[in-house]
């Protein structure tokens, strides 16, 4: 069958769109495929070229009756959101919306199949209803927090009077029982609250605050906990509260220790992303932050909710850790994300690098 010659206008707008697209024969051959369909599969137009699809690139082999169909009856279909394992490192399952149609290329009955990732606008859709649940619970959560440290005060307070005029050192105890948890409520209403302290931004080298979690993340963990780091030297300054996301990832270093418990792997590895969407906006340039830990995973009643106040999966957890990491991150522009699988959970801390931010430290 025929494909658009080297050079060509065709060839030159087919190469450059972000939609995969292959020519195939009659006998699902493939003729043609641009750089983004080689990007998709993970490989190659000269390893694909005169092959089967669905011998080359087994994850396709779903499509073939399909396939074979609108060969034999010149039918168009769709597929949405196929979920296909495919064989490129350090790669997660991909989404794929796949179309196919008869080729105009060829007048042989060969098909155009069409394929777009689809993950980026399912994650897109995750992270947009994400960000409005957290908005919700945040109000809720800093509401109930003001109810609750109200009356505290006044709670301490009578205990501390009554504890005074008590004689009996047994009553006395008492009271000192109900101060010292009213103080533990008040801390917890406290960190319900969020940061206490306005957000001083500035420019930072991303690294030198891994570097520092790292550092604490080691001395708190056990000696059989391996503690490893993947560091991008390429990436540039970011323009982040240093303080505020020091707590952050040393919230995400912790969760990681206490997954793990006493034996496992832990990475810290950082990324530079291009053209990241974080909620409804596109940047260019997005600085990854990774965790990883070979632990149980996340379980799976609690990964919807994962990143809600005073949800945890732990008997001693408040349930505060990730929902104040979550809000620190989103204060700065950014998103904390993460994949979880028996084995290997990664959470991901997203902070997008504007424009003029791109200096490093010498």
């Amino acid at each position: 069958m025929s494909k658009p010659a080297p050079g060509s206008l065709p060839a030159k707008v087919a190469d450059n769109l972000a939609t995969g697209l292959l020519l195939l024969d009659r006998r699902l051959r493939v003729g043609y495929l641009n750089p983004a369909a080689e990007q998709l599969l993970g490989t190659s137009r000269q390893r694909l070229a005169g092959q089967v699809i669905d011998k080359a690139v087994p994850a396709l082999s779903p499509l073939r009756p399909f396939l074979e169909r609108a060969v034999a009856t010149g039918e168009a279909f769709a597929r949405r959101e196929l979920t296909l394992e495919i064989p490129v490192p350090a790669s997660e399952a991909i989404v794929l919306d796949c179309t196919v149609s008869q080729s105009s290329e060829s007048g042989d009955g060969g098909l155009l199949m069409e394929l777009t990732d689809a993950s980026r606008r399912l994650r897109i859709s995750r992270e947009n209803a994400l960000l409005s649940q957290l908005d919700v619970s945040r109000s809720i959560v800093r509401q109930l927090a003001h109810e609750i440290r109200n009356p505290l005060g006044g709670i301490r307070g009578a205990a501390q009077l009554l504890g005074r005029q008590l004689v009996d050192e047994n009553l006395r105890e008492y009271t000192r029982v109900i101060i010292r948890e009213a103080d533990r409520l008040a801390s917890l209403a406290t960190n319900m609250l969020g940061p206490k302290t306005p957000s001083v931004r500035e420019s930072l080298n991303i690294h030198e605050v891994v570097e520092h979690v790292y550092r604490l993340a080691r001395a708190e963990g056990a000696d059989t906990v391996e503690i490893r780091r993947d560091y991008d030297p390429s990436l540039p300054n970011v323009i982040l509260d240093r303080g505020q996301v020091i707590q952050a990832m040393l919230n995400l270093a912790r969760n990681a220790l206490q997954a793990l418990g006493d034996e496992g792997h832990i990475v810290f590895r950082t990324r530079a992303l291009t053209h990241y969407t974080i909620g409804a906006r596109q940047h260019r340039l997005v600085a990854c932050v990774e965790i990883e830990d070979d632990g149980p995973g996340v379980p799976e009643d609690l990964r919807e909710s994962l990143f809600y106040p005073l949800i945890t999966g732990r008997s001693e957890g408040s349930g505060l850790g990730l929902a104040l990491a979550q809000d620190i991150v989103t204060r700065q522009g950014g998103l904390i994300e993460y994949v979880s699988a028996p084995g290997r959970t990664v959470f991901q801390m997203l902070f997008p690098i504007e424009e003029g931010d791109e200096e490093h430290d010498a």
